[in-house]
């Protein structure tokens, strides 16, 4: 196996998304194509890969948008949460994987930022593809209490589940960076240092003031 990750800036707002490949078997994953679905066929094409799978981290259009054009210019199948929108051709479970070549990807599913939320997570590679659960220095955003105290458990489930060196990639770049690590989010992300759900919900209904405090955008 030749394991190729890509991150592809796909235009909206600082969205992210992901190819994901075996270089030996000639094959990969589109992680949420979003606006630029041309994109992942032109860096496709250029390492030899065939785009077998369409994978959603959640439903949104500005990560799903380029579903529809990918999959008409590849044949690929799309795969995503049994309650995603999209109606995907796989639904995908908790803990089901999907196989790129010899690359597994992994569903976890975090609900929260919606319903449907997925995290793909690559065991070997210790790599979580997080969408708009876990971003570089904030998390994904809710709007009530019942949704923010799903993605508190959400996301003390992956802090609890995955290896502190995985990395993180995250569906927007909003952070200092493009990209993490679990333990350096643990160590610095305002939303992972809370010490008990309560104060979680504090956080989230004061963020716009915190952000002010702290120089945040």
């Amino acid at each position: 196996m030749d394991f190729i990750l890509e991150q592809i800036r796909v235009g909206g707002d600082r969205n992210l998304g992901y190819l994901v490949g075996d270089r030996a078997a000639r094959v990969a994953a589109a992680i949420d194509p979003a606006f630029s679905p041309g994109m992942f066929l032109e860096r496709a094409e250029a390492q030899g890969l065939r785009i077998a799978w369409i994978l959603n981290t959640h439903g949104h259009g500005d990560h799903t948008n380029g579903n529809a054009e990918l999959k008409r210019r590849t044949g690929a199948r799309i795969a995503a949460h049994a309650a995603a929108p999209t109606e995907p051709d796989r639904a995908l479970a908790d803990g089901d994987e999907v196989a790129v070549g010899s690359v597994v990807i992994r569903a976890l599913h975090v609900p929260g930022h919606t319903l449907d939320h997925l995290l793909f997570f690559l065991p070997r590679e210790k790599v979580a593809i997080t969408g708009d659960l876990l971003f570089v220095g904030k998390v994904g955003g809710t709007s009530t209490d019942e949704e923010a105290r799903a993605e508190h458990a959400s996301l003390e489930r992956v802090l609890r589940d995955l290896p502190p060196e995985t990395t993180v990639w995250p569906g927007h770049d909003y952070g200092c960076r493009p990209s993490s690590t679990l333990a350096l989010e643990a160590l610095m992300n305002p939303f992972l240092r809370v010490p008990d759900l309560a104060t979680f919900l504090d956080l989230k209904r004061d963020w716009a003031r915190f952000k002010l405090r702290h120089g945040l955008k």
